[in-house]
This record gives structure tokens, C-alpha cells and sequence, in this order.
């Protein structure tokens, strides 16, 4: 098994091929998950991702070869230099502008796409510890990044869900409802912070963002959302969770 182990860490065809795999089935595990979210990066980009970073390290190892065989001549003749580091620190620069795209600003002030963009950072660095057979860290690393995205992910939302702070936005009727939705508020202990006006929408219904920090004794999230619901005045709301 040791044999093997060492032989893949070699640089010839079949260590090649298991890299690539590698590579693929890192970047599928991780888009996978993103994928059954419908997130803007699903399953085959991270895979593309994962697998193009593997091959850009791939690349540089296969030149470094060239150059201290075949093209040793050209190279002492010449006296070039070769840096093989900058082929990955290239990837991680250039996988920054794929990650922006993914990064949008959506209703209420909110930005959506930072976990997908951190995830493409992530594929890509897994793709080039592939690529290097660096197996002892891609298998921990794989099993880490899946816990941190898709396990946490629930129990972060229930931990936000349970703090006294919270951020609503409330659709209304009338600009003067806003007296009537920040009483109720009042009513329930909380203390009230800022009261953001947003931009009609187009039904041409005003809306406002609350902030918030519920008392110790009411500090339901469900509670808050409920009293306010149940208004005459409200026509929909929604608690923002980051």
C-alpha cells in the first residue's frame, strides 16, 4: 500500500489521472450540496473549477520536468528561470474575479453569495492540493469544508433565530402605519433601534426595514412576527437573516 501510495506521488500517467479525480470528486462533493440549493455556482462549476486548478499545477509540474530534461539545453543556453509556484498563485488570484460574480446585492439590503463565492475559493485550492497529491490534506479538507457548508449552515440559522436581536422588513399599506407597527413593537418589550424606509415596490406599497433587540422575557422570534402579522395594516413581512 506504501508503494502505491509513494508511485501516485510521482509524476507519471496514472498519478495524473488519480489527481484529476481527485480533483473532480472534491469539486463535486462540495457543488453537490450547493446545487440541490439552487445556488448561482452549482455542481459542474466547482467540479470545472476544482479540476482546471489541478490541471494549472499539473501544467507547471510538467514544464519543471521539461525544462530540467528535454529542454535543459534551450534553458542553459538561454539561462531561463522557472517559478512553478506562480502557476497556483495565478489560479487563486484569477478565481477571485469568478467568485465576485457570484457575490449580488438582493431586496432588503441584503447580499447573497458569499458562502458560494468562499466555496469557489475553496474548490480551487482543493483542485491544487490534488494536483500536488498532497492526499493527506485533501481528504480531511474535503470532509471539513462539506461539515462547515452544509451541516453548520442549519444549526447557524437556529443560533440566529434564538438571539434578542433580529431585522424584519414590513410591507404596509399607508406611511402612516409605521406608528401603529412600531406601538406593537413597543408592546411586546422590545427596543427599537432604526426604522429604514425602503423603495415602494411595484404595487407601490410602502415597506420599511425594523431593527430590533426583543426583551428577555419575549424573546420568540415567531412571537414578534406574529403580533405584527396579525396587524390590519401589514401585508407581508419577513425576518433577514444574514
Amino acid at each position: 500500500m506504501a508503494e502505491v501510495f509513494n508511485y501516485l506521488k510521482e509524476f507519471n500517467f496514472a498519478s495524473v489521472v488519480v489527481r484529476l479525480l481527485l480533483a473532480m470528486i472534491s469539486g463535486a462533493l462540495i457543488g453537490y450540496g450547493r446545487e440541490k440549493k439552487e445556488r448561482n455556482a452549482g455542481l459542474r462549476t466547482y467540479m470545472l473549477i476544482s479540476i482546471g486548478s489541478a490541471l494549472t499545477l499539473l501544467i507547471s509540474f510538467y514544464e519543471n520536468e521539461m525544462l530540467n530534461g528535454a529542454w535543459a539545453s534551450a534553458v542553459e543556453a538561454v539561462g531561463m528561470k522557472f517559478d512553478a509556484s506562480r502557476f497556483a498563485a495565478q489560479v487563486l488570484a484569477g478565481i477571485g474575479f469568478l467568485a465576485a460574480g457570484t457575490i449580488v446585492a438582493s431586496a432588503h439590503q441584503q447580499v447573497s453569495g458569499l458562502t458560494s463565492a468562499i466555496g469557489l475559493f475553496a474548490a480551487a485550492v482543493l483542485g491544487i492540493a490534488s494536483g500536488a497529491a498532497f492526499f493527506e490534506c485533501v481528504v480531511p479538507a474535503i470532509v471539513i469544508i462539506i461539515f462547515s457548508m452544509e451541516v453548520l449552515q442549519p444549526l447557524e440559522v437556529l443560533y440566529k433565530r434564538r438571539l434578542r436581536n433580529i431585522t424584519i422588513t414590513v410591507k404596509y399599506i399607508n406611511p402612516t402605519d409605521v406608528d401603529m407597527i412600531k406601538r406593537t413593537i413597543e408592546e411586546q418589550g422590545a427596543q427599537l433601534f432604526d426604522i429604514d424606509p425602503e423603495e415602494d415596490d411595484e404595487d407601490n406599497y410602502p415597506s420599511a426595514i425594523f431593527s430590533m433587540k426583543m426583551s428577555k422575557e419575549k424573546s420568540s422570534h415567531s412571537e414578534m412576527l406574529s403580533s405584527i402579522a396579525e396587524l390590519p395594516c401589514v401585508l407581508s413581512l419577513h425576518e433577514l437573516i444574514s
